[in-house]
């Protein structure tokens, strides 16, 4: 009998995940999630849904918002990805300030009763793992449940679900070889997740993306609503929350928004929301959005440790930004990146910081850029640095020469994230 690592291990290396993979991993079309759906009895029926897509800040609205419901009484099923540490980080059931990650025993007890759907039908891990998260839930008899996209929005493998609210964070360019090379072409996949007559908000738009947005809510007569053109219900501020990032303010923005259309649905105690949602990453077990590690020690002349998941020129224009707005407050920034073969160095390295002293590491992972070639790559923007093949060595190497009034951020890609925590 096989142990719960030894399945877990066969999954991944059976159906290989985008996030271990790349690119060969992506499965267009919802073919075979529509079949396993079916071979379940559409366990994605038995609970309410809140559909949330987007480039970035998908990850900590779906965490802000299963933390405020939950709150509020109801017992909230999160599924989001990629995880960092554990697989079960994925697929969580959020009530009152709690969370517990799906156990074991599920996962073990799915891997086995489905195991010839697998070999029959070939479905991708993430039409695995969005499928075992909707059994889960449905298992666990959830009142609601809050689903982040995997990539994209109209072939993603949870689009089989019809929500009560569809939530579109904002559009950059990302996976544009699976999701097109326009702004416009990028907003046409995600306004799939819009259903005929579920009202639908938007987080952030550009005058390229508005009309896709309105035309596609206008063909399917949903209500569509503009975060940043209505009032605030929930007159929150980054200071309130335990997700200190400067981004999270538009992520508040969408959420607010958000909140307001879902309020009337389920009668949500304001109140209540609101102190879900300042306590979101204890509530939830959120990890890597502008966490802090390690505070600074003058005892020991240790400088204070932040490490962000941030990885594509959207998101970490906002990590610039913050290290930029908050350098003056150290002696010493030191910067330590590494990023997937896939992104956009060209995009990214002029808006990094130039005050700052960079370490360029890869992370241990077949999607690592090489630490040499992110460097060559970053001097041809005219930023120059260190090389670490590891993170480890990265890290050691910051906190040789970084003292208690000095700061040391790490980021640039969930794998190295994942590896310093």
């Amino acid at each position: 009998m096989k142990t719960y690592e030894e399945k877990i291990a066969w999954l991944f290396n059976r159906f290989p995940s985008y996030q271990k993979v790349g690119k060969v991993a992506y499965k267009p079309g919802i073919e075979t999630m529509e079949a396993f759906d079916a071979a379940l009895g559409h366990t994605h029926r038995k609970f309410r849904s809140i559909h949330v897509a987007g480039t970035n800040g998908k990850g900590s609205t779906c965490h802000m918002l299963a933390a405020g419901l939950a709150a509020c009484g109801l017992k909230v099923g999160l599924y989001t990805s990629p995880h960092l540490v554990d697989f079960r980080e994925r697929m969580k059931i959020v009530e009152g300030d709690h969370f517990r990650m799906v156990p074991k025993e599920f996962v073990e007890a799915f891997i086995d009763h489905w195991n010839d759907f697998f070999v029959a039908h070939q479905p991708s891990f993430f039409e695995i793992t969005t499928a075992m998260a909707f059994d889960f839930f449905a298992a666990e008899q959830v009142d609601i449940a809050v689903v982040e996209t995997g990539l994209g929005g109209r072939l993603d493998s949870t689009n089989i679900i019809t929500p009560i609210l569809s939530i579109i964070t904002n559009i950059g360019l990302e996976h544009c070889e699976h999701l097109g090379f326009t702004l416009e072409a990028i907003a046409g996949e995600k306004a799939g997740i819009i259903k005929p007559g579920v009202p639908a908000v938007v987080g952030e738009f550009l005058p390229e993306t508005r009309p896709v947005f309105e035309a596609k809510a206008a063909a399917y007569g949903s209500p569509l609503t503009f975060a940043t053109e209505t009032d605030p219900c929930l007159e929150l501020k980054v200071a309130d929350l335990d997700l200190p990032g400067d981004y999270q303010e538009r992520n508040l923005c969408t959420l607010s928004a958000a909140v307001g259309i879902l309020r009337p649905m389920l009668g949500l105690d304001l109140a209540a929301f609101r102190e879900g949602v300042c306590h979101a990453a204890r509530n939830t077990g959120l990890h890597g959005r502008w966490e802090t590690l390690r505070k600074a020690d003058p005892v020991a002349h240790k400088a204070k440790i932040v490490c962000d998941t941030g990885h594509n020129a959207h998101g970490l224009r906002w990590v610039a930004e913050q290290v930029d707005r908050i350098s003056c407050d150290y002696d010493n920034v030191f910067f330590i990146l590494g990023l997937a073969r896939e992104k956009d160095v060209d995009a990214i390295a002029p808006l990094l910081p130039r005050n700052v002293s960079y370490i360029w590491t890869q992370a241990s992972s077949p999607r690592a850029l090489p630490a040499v070639d992110l460097a060559n790559a970053m001097s041809d923007h005219g930023l120059s640095g260190r090389v670490a093949f590891t993170v480890a060595a990265a890290l050691d190497e910051a906190d040789k020469k970084a003292t208690d009034k000095d700061l040391i951020f790490i980021g640039g890609s969930n794998f190295v994230v994942c590896e310093v925590l």
